[in-house]
């Protein structure tokens, strides 16, 4: 039988010109949803904070008249005299950079060191210890317990009550457990063949290989110890010298809500207490707290997001 060409109907041939226009079209209507989306969500995400910066900006007083958006009315700088008016935030501040730095670097030190001990499959203990920490998890002493656990330490009214309970963390043990699952065993292999014992081993090639999930953890844990503020309310709050940026701030916050005016801001502040309660309001000054408290971090953060995106996929994929 003769082979027969079968040529294209009309049906066949106006059919094809809708399916190809149609496979245009989709690509342009996505993509301009998704970006109007992301445009919408990121001035969603943005503007509570860029308001907070204009409003500790705007003189208190006509703060209160509201309808501040995305410039100041009355532009002012008295809101972050009055925060920085006391000689104590500067030492605060410092105590605050000591601990952020001292409690992620041990946190993310032995936290991996814990969570490589108890990735190896050889070791007969790994899962009722990894049992244990997980439990911690969800069960806790108390605060009452735990006060007197740091005094039979000897940890009140000393600086390392804000290192040393941050030693080690259940849930970024887990994590990071779970991204050196990741890291495939023949490197392992490879290393003990040549003679690298346990800590070699770590020191060489798991550390250096956790980079992405580490630099996630110390986000994690640096945001965790800056923001800080009630384990100094409860362990040092008795030493001044000891006390934390956030717990300063706090204790201004507190006493700018109880009156419309504080008189102790406002002495400090080179003002009278007349000016203070027109100048000086706790709507202005909790702004000013919360930009002043959240600079440090979103001048670190750049710096560590694309590790923070690699670190955020631990897990999700399982080849």
């Amino acid at each position: 039988m003769a082979n027969q060409t079968i040529s294209p109907g009309p049906a066949t041939a106006a059919a094809a010109p809708k399916s190809v226009r149609k496979k245009r079209v989709e690509p342009i209507l996505f993509n301009t949803f998704n970006t109007l989306f992301m445009i919408g969500l990121v001035v969603v995400t943005l503007y509570p904070f860029l308001n907070t910066i204009v409003v500790s900006l705007n003189a208190g007083n006509d703060t209160i008249r509201g309808g501040i958006y995305l410039w100041p009315r009355e532009f002012t700088w008295q809101n972050y005299k009055a925060v920085f008016a006391s000689g104590t935030i500067y030492d605060a501040f410092w105590i605050s950079v000591a601990r952020t730095v001292l409690s992620t670097l041990l946190n993310l030190g032995l936290t991996t060191m814990l969570a490589y001990t108890l990735s190896r499959r050889e070791y007969v203990f790994r899962k009722p210890i990894t049992l244990i920490f997980i439990l911690t998890m969800y069960f806790n002493a108390g605060l009452i317990p735990g006060y007197f656990l740091m005094k039979d330490l000897n940890l009140i009214n000393s600086f390392w009550v804000y290192v040393i309970p941050s030693m080690i963390s259940a849930f970024n043990m887990i994590v990071i457990r779970t991204y050196i699952g990741t890291i495939p065993e023949s490197l392992v292999e490879s290393a003990r063949i040549d003679g690298a014992g346990d800590f070699k081993i770590f020191i060489r090639i798991i550390f250096p290989l956790c980079k992405p999930v580490l630099a996630t953890i110390a986000l994690f844990v640096a945001v965790g110890a800056w923001n800080s503020w009630f384990d100094a309310f409860i362990y040092t709050s008795s030493r001044q010298e000891l006390s934390t940026l956030q717990y300063e701030l706090m204790k201004l916050l507190s006493s700018s809500m109880n009156a419309n005016s504080n008189p102790a801001v406002a002495a400090g502040a080179g003002m009278t207490k007349d000016s203070a309660v027109n100048m000086v309001t706790p709507i202005s000054i909790r702004a000013a707290v919360t930009v002043v408290a959240s600079v440090p971090i979103l001048l670190v953060y750049p710096f560590m997001q694309k590790y923070f995106v690699v670190g955020l996929n631990v897990g999700s994929v399982k080849e």
